[in-house]
């Protein structure tokens, strides 16, 4: 595969720097310069003047391929700095849809990948044609001078298509969903941050081998298996996309029919990388819970499992779930290794008392907190 240079823009934050370069690489890029500045919103580049022309000099000396804005750009900003370096910006948003893109393996992911493709587009539409009416400049996605009204009605009809497939997947999902509730098999969903380890435990419950690793979004689409608790009661365990941080509304929006399988879960699990700092820990957890806020899921649903307790201890889990504001009675937490399988038996203890209500002895002793 041949890899394309890139010069990533970014915040002078460990945080955001990790999370960005980790974005590059699950979209196959390589970062050969990462340029930081503290605001990255100004109004005529993005970056200040001064920090662009630097960006164009390091560009042209490195022969980078692109460059990567690690925030939402608007047309012009993103006109006027591609026409200062003469190459394509990709912005944070169209970065995170060209991993989508790569990741999708199912017909309905595509579907909602196309979708929130054209929601990107039509959200700018108005100004990149303008932007194109004074004259086309490199990597500006090579747009010509069409009128506005006719590309927004294309962008539209397009649109209306996808939402038709979307529904009729939906109406598949609600007929298996009705299914498996005259059978009275109850469906548990794993969610968190992406590569927070979600399906690394998904695989350790199940016995499934469904491709892990540190890449970005490893899973788009919904995956479930029947998994036996240790009651012997059967469950279907569901496997979901990874949030990120700012995740645009309109892509939220695009993944409905797959994110409402929560909606229709009896227990969400919701996995957190406990061994991360705990800023970090926060900035991840806000997403994920805004997004389940989103789906106005009751919080009395989730189960809090602090994951990759093995690169650090449980004493420093239950610490940071505290600070955090994880506490009975509102939450139950346990801290696990999914890598490991350091209390994922105890996962299906939990389970049971929550989901049947089984009696199950379950003793606080630094394994288990409620």
């Amino acid at each position: 595969m041949n890899f394309k240079k890139a010069l990533l823009i970014t915040y002078p934050i460990e945080e955001s720097v990790n999370e960005a370069l980790s974005l590059a690489e699950a979209a196959g890029y390589i970062v050969k310069r990462i340029v930081k500045q503290k605001h990255i919103t100004r109004s005529k580049y993005g970056i200040g003047k001064g920090k662009a022309y630097e960006v164009k000099d390091l560009v042209n000396d490195l022969n980078i391929d692109i460059i990567l804005f690690d925030e939402v750009l608007k047309p012009t900003q993103q006109y006027n700095l591609a026409s200062l370096c003469k190459k394509d910006i990709i912005d944070r948003e169209r970065l995170i849809l060209e991993i989508f893109e790569r990741r999708a393996s199912t017909s309905e992911s595509h579907i909602q990948i196309k979708l929130a493709q054209l929601r990107y587009e039509m959200v700018r539409i108005k100004e990149k044609v303008k932007l194109a009416k004074i004259g086309e400049q490199p990597g500006f996605f090579g747009l010509g001078k069409y009128d506005a009204d006719v590309y927004t009605l294309a962008l539209n009809s397009q649109m209306s298509i996808l939402k038709k497939k979307l529904e009729k997947e939906e109406k598949r999902r609600t007929l298996y969903r009705n299914q498996r509730n005259r059978i009275g098999i109850p469906t548990i969903s794993l969610v968190g941050y992406t590569s927070a380890g979600k399906t690394t435990l998904f695989n350790s419950l199940t016995g499934e081998s469904k491709a892990v690793g540190k890449e970005m979004f490893t899973t788009l689409s919904t995956f479930t298996r029947a998994l036996y608790i240790n009651s012997n009661q059967k469950v279907l365990l569901s496997d979901t996309v990874g949030f990120v941080n700012k995740l645009p509304a309109y892509m939220i929006d695009a993944f409905k029919s797959t994110l409402n399988e929560l909606v229709y879960s009896q227990l969400i699990l919701l996995v957190i990388d406990i061994s991360q700092t705990l800023k970090n820990i926060k900035i991840n957890l806000n997403s994920c819970l805004h997004i389940i806020n989103e789906l106005q899921i009751p919080s009395t649903k989730v189960l809090y499992l602090l994951n990759k307790v093995d690169l650090t201890t449980v004493n420093d889990a239950y610490e940071k779930s505290k600070m955090l504001g994880l506490k009975y009675p509102s939450n139950i937490v346990l801290p696990i290794s999914a890598k490991t399988g350091y209390n994922t038996n105890k996962i299906l203890d939990v389970i049971d008392v929550l989901i049947y209500g089984n009696n199950l002895e379950i003793q606080n002793s630094g394994d288990f907190q409620k």
